[in-house]
Order: structure tokens, then sequence, then C-alpha cells
């Protein structure tokens, strides 16, 4: 089977791509399969970590403001429509499937313009701007959330998969526990408080943080904590303001990124991160509580949303990006490890949401379309 998956921008969008293109292979280990990405997403690094090979076009999404910086946009744009059909003419997939991003526009069009199989992967409780424009064009959308389809009007294609992650419960002894948290400078004495903002990382969630280290907030709990590559540095230079050297913080470990998540995840007592469609799944499977700060957003891809079903369920607190700040967060965190039935109970809530054979349900879904 040859495969284009299109997907830039976020690890929400790009894992998910890398999920099923490695569950393709198993089953079809010849498939020739090709990322379709931007030159400045974090693809760069993900999708030929993965082995896979990634081609870029140009995609911002059409702007509806008049600037000079819109309007080149806007150009750029619809270059990259031309230069996504070109990869798609010459690379002849038998499908296309996207997974997230404004790359998904360009690339999708140009196969179902050639008469080939198309496919979305919509993550979000709320779906996205490129699903909703790109419906009519595609065979398949695949959802994450049952909620979802009440927000999509060509409920003939649309099928409840879940979404596919490389992240997975699994049983930790407390040795390897103890080994897991020695590699980042942290011990099994206290709670430990796992807190990212996604592949990019969370400026309002960093600024919390930064402020319980400096205000010494975390005494009775340890925090391993992702700042997001591009902005490591910032924060390494906040607290160097404060005397306070990145790599010498008692019971806190910060790091640019967190590539083995499935270990962390499985022994952290409670999450602090943004709501992204991937984050959601991934505390679902592990069965893991937390306190999440959405993303703000006025169109699609609404965390809120994703926020809210963890709640309704009791499995999870919200603060939103406005009023997050280091006092709330420190408080909320503490009342919450401080009572470890609470944590548990809400672990277990977050867990029956969890969606599995995932992978199963999808290749199943792209088989079916290849063959028609």
């Amino acid at each position: 089977m040859k495969v284009i998956i299109a997907a830039a921008g976020t690890g929400g969008h790009i894992n998910p791509g890398i999920a099923i293109a490695n569950k393709i292979k198993k089953e079809e280990p010849d498939s020739e399969i090709i990322f379709v990405g931007t030159d400045r997403g974090i693809e760069n690094d993900l999708v030929p970590r993965a082995g896979y090979k990634l081609k870029t076009v140009e995609a911002y999404g059409l702007m509806k403001k008049i600037s000079l910086s819109a309007l080149k946009n806007n150009f750029k744009t619809l270059r990259g429509f031309s230069q996504a059909k070109k990869i798609v003419r010459e690379f002849k997939p038998d499908i296309v499937i996207g997974t997230g991003g404004y790359i998904c526009g360009g690339v999708i069009s140009s196969a179902h313009s050639m008469g080939i199989p198309t496919m979305i992967h919509e993550s979000n409780a709320y779906p996205g701007i490129a699903t909703k424009f790109l419906s009519n064009k595609l065979d398949r959308i695949l959802v994450a959330f049952k909620e979802t389809k009440e927000y999509l009007n060509n409920m003939d294609k649309v099928v409840v998969t879940g979404t596919p992650t490389k992240v997975t419960k699994i049983d930790i002894s407390l040795e390897e526990k103890k080994r897991i948290l020695k590699e980042v400078n942290l011990n099994d004495n206290l709670p430990l408080i796992l807190a990212f903002g996604g592949s990019q990382g969370a400026q309002k969630i960093n600024e919390a943080l930064i402020g319980i280290i400096k205000n010494n907030k975390n005494i009775n709990y340890q925090i391993l904590w992702a700042a997001g590559p591009k902005q490591y540095e910032i924060v390494k230079e906040e607290l160097k303001q404060d005397g306070i050297d990145i790599e010498n913080i008692p019971n806190t470990k910060i790091v640019p990124y967190i590539y083995n998540m499935t270990d962390y995840m499985n022994i952290a007592d409670l999450i602090v991160a943004r709501s992204g469609a991937m984050t959601i799944t991934e505390l679902s499977l592990v069965g893991k509580p937390a306190i999440f700060i959405p993303l703000p957003s006025r169109g699609a891809n609404r965390q809120i949303d994703n926020a809210k079903v963890m709640e309704k369920l009791g499995a999870a607190k919200i603060i939103t990006n406005e009023e997050v700040n280091f006092e709330n967060l420190s408080s909320m965190i503490a009342e919450l490890v401080k009572d470890r039935n609470l944590l548990t109970e809400m672990g277990k809530k977050a867990n029956t949401i969890a969606m599995y054979d995932v992978e199963n349900k999808i290749y199943n879904e792209i088989k079916k379309i290849v063959k028609k």
C-alpha cells in the first residue's frame, strides 16, 4: 500500500499519524509511506525520528484580516496547494490520510481531485476547521469522541475509533519506579506532578510553574516539567535572574521535551497540562487525574471542550488560561495531592472513556476505502 499522511504543527497532529503509519507497516511491511508537513513544525523532528520521509509544503491557513503579513501568508498557502498537488501526483498514493494542521487542506483536496481515497482523523471533541471544510471530499471521518458526531453533517462517513497513541497503561514495579525517577534526579518519597504544555510548551503554564519554584511552593510534592523546546531557554533565564540553577532545583526536574512519556505518565500522581486531544486520550488510557489549563480558542479545536469531557466525569479540574497563576495552580495541586484516595478515584473515572484496539479499527477503515 502507498500512503501519504498529512500532519503538521504539533505532536497532537503528528503522533497519531506516526501511530497509523506504524500500524500499516506492521500489517503490510512492504508499504510505502511518506508524510507531508511544513518546514517549521515539530514534524521535522518527530517524523524522521520515527523512520519516515517528510516532504514539506507551505501552509499557514487562509487569513481573513487585511495586512501585508496576511497577504504574504495567503499567497504562500495557495502556492502550497500546488506543491501538495505535485507531491500527490508524483507519489501516486492508494490513500491520503490527514491527522491535523492546515497542511490537510491542500493535500486532501489534491488527492480528491485525482480520485484518490481520502480520510481524516479528528482527535478533538470539537472538530477542526480542516475536518469541516473538507468533509464533502472525505471518504471517512474518524473521530476520537462520540460527542464529535454532533458537530458533523456527513454522519454516514463518521466512525468513532478513538485516537492512536504510543502511550499505554503498564504495570511498573516499585524498583522500576525508583529507577525511572532516579534518571531525572527525583525520588519516590513525594507525589509526582507531571507538567507539560504540549509539544511546543505553554507560556502560561510555564509562568505559573516558575512562580511555584521561585516561591518554594513544592515542598510537599515534586515536579517533572517539560517546558517545550523553544521555551526551555526562556525558563532557564527567568530562573537564573533569581539565582536559581535550572539543573539544581529541589524536588524539580525541568527538560525541553519528554520522549518516553509512557513511563512518566504511568508513575505520575497528577498531570498538569493543556487539554489537547492527544493528552485526553493518553490520560484516559493510563487512568490519571489532571489539572487542565486549556489553550484558548474562539474557533475550532477548542481545548475547553476536551477538558470539559474529563471534568464532567470527575476526572479533572480546570483553570482557564486567563486565570491561571502560581497561587491558584499551587493551591489546587496542594489540595489534590494531600488526598491520595481522591486522586485514585479521579484516575479511575478518566479510565472509563478509554478506547482500545484503536489502531486495528483505523486500519480496518483504511482497508475498506482502499478496497473500494
